[in-house]
């Protein structure tokens, strides 16, 4: 009898850990005004104001934006070759990705002042932080680990549901222990177990806009999370507004 049920308990955890994660949908809290100019790639909280990196070759750039007016407070222009991606913040600097150019950008925090620069390989799609590296998207289903003080490369993370490679990882965000990520050309974001690469849930964002909203807007991207209110934000390429939301119920 022992030996059935070990092998019963074994089939069943198989099962559960081949089972698709939940399906949560949302709840708006607030809604807040975004620059129909801006073509998010990257964007955080820190210090009570939205850090965003906008995309687009000759249109890319770094800002600071006040949340509750969505005044741009300061700003900084990347060279027009350049097609600005992901950012996170690391002690004083700030890291930005870009597209296909291979090259990081490395600001002071403060002013802007651009460092350095480093090189790494592939595409730049999203960035965010554990608080001791610096976590990268490539639009692949893999994940990149890497040194904050040399850039390099300390491991990779394959993101799964079900045992399925799940890609399109686009903007990133460290929250409550879990790694957010939108999934580009989708209304989905996915929660992802950062010691396994799991999906532990999805949330579907359908419908936060509305229909006169939508016009001339593109994909959902950028999360933000602020610790120290303990509220996220949502937004997209061209969005009118940055929302600030909640976990829904289960669908």
């Amino acid at each position: 009898m022992r030996r059935v049920s070990l092998v019963f308990l074994a089939v069943a955890l198989l099962a559960q850990t081949k089972a698709s994660p939940a399906v949560y949908g949302y709840q708006v809290v607030n809604r807040f005004p975004h620059d129909r100019g801006a073509f998010t790639e990257g964007l955080f909280v820190l210090d009570g104001d939205f850090y965003e990196s906008t995309g687009l070759e000759g249109k890319s750039n770094l800002r600071r934006v006040e949340i509750a007016t969505g005044r741009v407070k300061q700003q900084y222009n990347v060279p027009s070759q350049y097609f600005g991606e992901g950012i996170v913040a690391f002690g004083k600097q700030l890291f930005q990705l870009t597209y296909k150019t291979e090259v990081a950008f490395v600001y002071d925090r403060s002013t802007f002042q651009l460092l350095k620069t480093y090189k790494y390989k592939g595409e730049g799609w999203g960035m965010t932080t554990d608080g001791k590296r610096l976590i990268m998207s490539d639009g692949t289903a893999q994940l990149r680990f890497l040194d904050p003080a040399t850039f390099k490369e300390l491991g990779r993370l394959s993101v799964t549901d079900a045992g399925r490679p799940i890609d399109q990882l686009n903007e990133l965000e460290w929250i409550k222990g879990e790694i957010w990520a939108n999934i580009w050309l989708t209304n989905r974001i996915v929660r992802i177990n950062p010691q396994t690469g799991r999906v532990n849930s999805w949330l579907d964002m359908s419908g936060i806009l509305s229909v006169m909203e939508t016009a001339g807007t593109d994909v959902m991207n950028g999360i933000a999370y602020d610790a120290k209110t303990d509220r996220v934000f949502v937004t997209g390429k061209y969005w009118p507004r940055v929302f600030e939301v909640k976990v829904g119920a289960k669908k």
